[in-house]
Parts: structure tokens; C-alpha cells; sequence
């Protein structure tokens, strides 16, 4: 029974009792802090996982654009380079058709040039041969003869117009 009479043994006591006293709400208030801290954590985690989700989509619609993108790039470049060579087939025609006409029109000049030097090389002929002629004819025939001729010639001349 001395110890009852104990101090330190009342002390003891008194230390369990507050310590029994004060472990519940101890214990509910860490368990809540806890509990807060773990849902704020899931939150977290929840929030991390769908921005995740968003940014793999996000990723996913991207890639998907750069390969339509680069489709059409393709499609351009393949465009445009059927665009060049039917241009340039259509520039290697339109130059042999030009070198044809400008041909066709040197060989006209020269037909031109050919016929107006023949008429000339006639004319001079004609010339020459009315020249000598003309000499011919006044060096062999005398005035009544060369009369004659101009008298019949100008009676044949009203036949000759009709």
C-alpha cells in the first residue's frame, strides 16, 4: 500500500490518464491531417493523370496534322513538279512551232525574193529586147514602111481593145 502512498505512482496515473485523454483527439486530428495530405495527394496525382491523358491526346492530334501536313507537302511538290514539266513540254512546243513559222517565213521571203528577181531579170530582158529591136527596126526600115506599120497598126487597134 506504500504505493498508493507514492507520489511518483499518482504521477504515473495521472500521466496515462492524460495521455488516454488526450491519444483520441491526438489521433482523430493526425488522421485527419493525414487523410487531408493523402486526398490532396490523389487529387494531385488524379489531376497529373489527366493532364497526362490531355497532353498524349493533344500529342496525338499533332502528329496526326504533321502527317496530313506532310501528305500535302508531298502532293504539292508532286504537283507542281507535273505543273513544271508540262510546262516545259509545252515551251519545247510552242518553240518548235515558232522556229516552224519563222522557217515558213524565210522560205516565203526567199520564194518572194526569187520571183521579184526574176521579174527583174524579165523586165531587163523585155528591155533589152525592145532596144534592140527598136535598133533593129530603124537601122532595116525606111520612113514609108514605118509608116505603113503605124497606119496598119492603128487600124488594128479598135479590134484589138474589143
Amino acid at each position: 500500500m506504500e504505493l498508493l502512498n507514492d507520489a511518483e505512482f499518482w504521477v504515473s496515473i495521472a500521466f496515462l490518464i492524460l495521455i488516454a485523454l488526450v491519444y483520441k483527439p491526438i489521433k482523430r486530428s493526425l488522421a485527419a491531417g493525414l487523410d487531408g495530405r493523402a486526398a490532396k495527394i490523389k487529387s494531385e496525382l488524379d489531376e497529373a493523370r489527366r493532364l497526362r491523358e490531355e497532353a498524349q491526346a493533344l500529342l496525338a492530334e499533332y502528329q496526326s496534322k504533321q502527317r496530313a501536313a506532310l501528305a500535302d507537302a508531298e502532293k504539292i511538290v508532286r504537283h507542281a513538279g507535273d505543273e513544271a514539266e508540262r510546262n516545259r513540254l509545252q515551251a519545247q512546243a510552242d518553240l518548235a512551232a515558232s522556229l516552224k513559222r519563222r522557217e515558213q517565213q524565210a522560205v516565203d521571203r526567199i520564194a518572194q525574193a526569187e520571183a521579184k528577181a526574176l521579174d527583174e531579170v524579165r523586165a531587163l530582158a523585155v528591155e533589152i529586147a525592145v532596144g534592140a529591136t527598136r535598133a533593129l527596126l530603124k537601122s532595116n526600115l525606111d520612113a514609108t514602111r514605118a509608116s505603113a506599120l503605124v497606119d496598119q497598126a492603128i487600124a488594128e487597134l479598135p479590134q484589138r481593145l474589143h
